[in-house]
């Protein structure tokens, strides 16, 4: 019994000091709270076009030197090279200005486009997605999501392309973002793949050329 009432007094005690150096965060009182790391509301840091004297024109935000060379390659599109720090529909998905979904890929899709997308999809996609896109992964076979969206439900086939990257880059329900893991090309990449993977489940002999068409004959 001493025990457990040496406890709740020592408890208490460490309650009561705690309580005594932070204070009420966010309350209403006469001395505001003991900040442990105030660093991290009242951070040294300059404000863009700020006054800063140290500078000789005395803002904070300076243009590049001379000669600068971008840090980053731009991303090569059907309609020319684009940084990824520009407002595009290559790292948007959306036409620019707007909030619509641009309809079709803005990177060259060629095989070597595809191929590299299908790497991508079998990392990122086929756990939950399957590896035929049909929602059949091994995250629904041991039970650990239930529910995987069919990549070849009309809903998701009718879909731009824009939309499908916004939901990659941004995720959906309980799908996660894989923007952050992947960069803005293989996203497309994959974008360009999971095309080929619709194609090959609804497609029909009507969508070949006539070439194609003989060289199945």
């Amino acid at each position: 019994m001493r025990i457990i009432l040496s406890i709740i007094l020592i408890g208490a005690a460490i309650g009561a000091v705690a309580f005594g150096i932070l204070g009420l965060q966010g309350g209403l009182m006469r001395k505001p709270p003991f900040e442990l790391f105030p660093d991290m509301d009242r951070q040294a840091k300059l404000r863009p076009q700020e006054p800063f004297k140290f500078m000789p024109n005395g803002l904070s935000s300076q243009l590049s030197p001379a000669g600068t060379i971008a840090r980053s390659e731009p991303i090569q599109t059907a309609s020319g090279p684009v940084y990824r720090f520009e407002d595009s529909p290559v790292n948007t998905g959306h036409i620019t200005g707007t909030t619509n979904f641009v309809a079709a890929n803005p990177i060259v899709v060629d095989m070597a486009l595809l191929q590299h997308g299908r790497d991508r999809y079998d990392i990122y996609c086929a756990p939950c997605h399957g590896k035929l896109g049909d929602g059949n992964g091994i995250t629904k076979k041991i039970g650990v999501m239930a529910a995987v969206a069919n990549l070849h439900d009309k809903r998701i086939v009718e879909m731009t392309d824009g939309e499908i990257f916004n939901t990659i880059t941004h995720g959906k329900g309980v799908m996660g973002a894989v923007g952050p893991l992947i960069p803005v090309e293989d996203r497309w990449a994959v974008v360009a793949y999971l095309r080929a993977l619709q194609l090959s489940w609804l497609g029909t002999t009507n969508d070949l050329t006539a070439a194609q068409s003989a060289a199945l004959k």
